[in-house]
């Protein structure tokens, strides 16, 4: 049997999220077909509204439906200390472990030749700056241990070395190529007990 064009158009849209497989999205479009039309109706409008209500926050570059996110509004946050992360999704595994209680810095992505993304492409600058105005003590370079993010750690702590701040980087027990989100709590506690100053 031929895929309907609009069932067909959901699957590609479906199969566009990561980690979301052919097989994966058609199953998803289907089932999107046995939903009531009310639930269709809530799915569409959270989709709206995560992509037209929530922006990122214009100091650490976390998402948020304010001007600042949570953690950059919250006065009892050490705003001294910053956890620079590649993505905003970074940020739940620390949040998790629930004894960090800095700030973060989102990169917006890793440096990269392969897939062009240089230095004007991350959320650098805003990091500089917030280090002079917070007079911030401590930099923690949460990058994923892969090449990209290796190479974006090193990039960032050659940056900072004329800056009045300790850098440090997560201790491993993270494996290399592996993702700061996939990490339990306590490999991810570790690592940050366990930092390395670079």
């Amino acid at each position: 049997m031929k895929t309907l064009k609009s069932i067909e158009n959901l699957i590609n849209a479906f199969h566009k999220l990561p980690g979301v497989g052919l097989k994966s999205a058609e199953r998803m479009a289907y089932s999107v077909l046995r939903m009531n039309s009310d639930d269709v109706d809530n799915f569409a409008n959270s989709l709206l509204d995560v992509k037209n209500k929530i922006h990122q926050c214009k100091k650490c570059g976390n998402y948020t439906e304010n001007e600042y996110c949570e953690y950059c509004e919250n006065q009892n946050r050490d705003k001294q200390i910053i956890i620079v992360v590649s993505n905003a999704l970074d940020i739940n595994g620390f949040e998790k472990i629930g004894t960090y209680n800095g700030v973060y810095h989102v990169l917006g992505g890793t440096l990269s030749a392969i897939n062009g993304v240089g230095i004007e492409d991350l959320n650098i600058d805003s990091l500089l700056k917030r280090i002079d105005e917070d007079q911030v003590k401590e930099i923690i370079l949460a990058t994923n241990p892969t090449i990209d993010g290796e190479t974006t750690a090193l990039y960032l702590a050659k940056l900072l070395e004329n800056k009045n701040v300790n850098v440090s980087r997560l201790a491993y027990g993270l494996p290399m190529g592996g993702h700061l989100e996939y990490a339990d709590s306590l490999t991810l506690s570790k690592a940050l007990e366990g930092r390395k100053k670079i």
